[in-house]
């Protein structure tokens, strides 16, 4: 069965990895080795540990902007 699923980066020099997974609808799951998966919802920033929580920061303000509340 071919997997559907695959990690990519918005942009090449990102240490972030993103997971598009076609099957699953309104998911949003990012890793830093492709190993650990975090949800962007249920996880950010409270599994991140604070270097990890810095990279996914300065690699997308948007979302740090729209989670200012749970800094």
């Amino acid at each position: 069965m071919e997997q559907l699923s695959k990690w990519y980066k918005k942009d090449p020099s990102d240490k972030i990895w993103w997971l598009d997974n076609p099957e699953v609808i309104g998911e949003w799951v990012f890793s830093f080795d492709k190993k650990k998966k975090f949800n962007m919802f249920r996880d950010y920033p409270y599994k991140l540990t604070l270097e990890q929580k810095e990279i996914f920061d300065k690699e997308n303000p948007f979302w740090k902007d729209f989670f200012k509340d749970r800094q």
